[in-house]
């Protein structure tokens, strides 16, 4: 009976525990369904003028910023992809500040959809050395670009073709081949969002850029895509005095985003001249910090 009595009078202290001083669990943060990066691009002019190092990249946006994942450019390190002694560092220079090495936009490295076959297979090889510097720095994906000329036909077959040995060659280091609507035809979202049905392989993806439609329709540029989005690149350029972006309705894309269950990093990448780039990319963050 007593031990009844005490697990009777100790139900009721907890239960007034509980009425008086709830659980901290009832009122933790509910968890965002994205995180926020930060694409290095959105400090080039810093980075090319020499204000910053990308050694310093990953330090200084965890502290300027609070912004603790990062999306690489590969031009920033481009002789450093072999350099294990640097890649090491940039590592550890992450880690200790907290940060997620999210990517490596790779530019530069030649064109995937060429109409040399030669060159679109020395391209695909100049990939590789970014895939085993992503796997290395514990990044995700590297981002690279659906380029070529010729019929857009023509041009999708070499880059399905290319992307696909991308995609198993990354496979084995699980390194996601993401690309990006970067200008020309991998712009309209309905031909670069079929490329990626033909590959057709898991770990080849999109990065949907939400300014880098062009004539073609942003919003269903992004609807197009967000079914491979594999991350999304939130470009700004000019905000009004309210906070929003003039150009681009946050609201409407954050929502496509969201309602294709997309969970993950949204980068920013501001491009803008109206602000600095740091002030661009705080207005950028407060703007993204609306819809968590």
């Amino acid at each position: 009976m007593n031990s009844r009595r005490d697990f009777i009078k100790n139900l009721g202290l907890v239960t007034a525990g509980v009425a008086f001083a709830p659980s901290l669990d009832l009122f933790a943060a509910k968890k965002s369904w994205f995180d926020i990066s930060l694409a290095q691009w959105s400090l080039h002019k810093t980075l090319f003028k020499g204000d910053l190092k990308n050694i310093d990249f990953p330090q200084f946006t965890a502290e300027k910023f609070g912004i603790y994942g990062v999306e690489y450019v590969n031009q920033f390190f481009k002789d450093k992809a072999n350099d294990m002694t640097y890649l090491k560092d940039l590592k550890n220079r992450a880690k200790s500040s907290g940060v997620k090495n999210v990517l490596i936009m790779v530019d530069g490295e030649g064109n995937l959809g060429d109409e040399d076959n030669a060159k679109r297979l020395k391209s695909v090889e100049n990939h590789y050395k970014w895939i085993d510097a992503a796997n290395f720095l514990g990044c995700t994906s590297i981002r690279v670009n659906a380029a070529g000329n010729g019929a857009k036909e023509d041009v999708a077959k070499r880059v399905v073709d290319s992307l696909s040995t991308l995609a198993d060659y990354g496979k084995k280091a699980k390194i996601n081949v993401i690309v990006e609507n970067h200008g020309g035809i991998s712009s309209h979202g309905d031909w670069l969002s079929g490329v990626l049905k033909s590959v057709g392989k898991k770990n080849c993806g999109a990065l949907p850029d939400f300014g880098n439609f062009y004539e073609y329709d942003r919003y269903q540029g992004v609807i197009d895509l967000m079914p491979y989005a594999k991350g999304v690149s939130a470009k700004s350029n000019v905000f009004d005095a309210s906070g929003n972006e003039r150009n681009i309705d946050y609201a409407k894309m954050m929502k496509i985003v969201k309602d294709a269950k997309y969970k993950g990093f949204v980068g920013i990448e501001y491009e803008g001249s109206e602000l600095s780039e740091v002030d661009g990319i705080i207005a950028t963050k407060k703007l993204l910090e609306r819809f968590k």
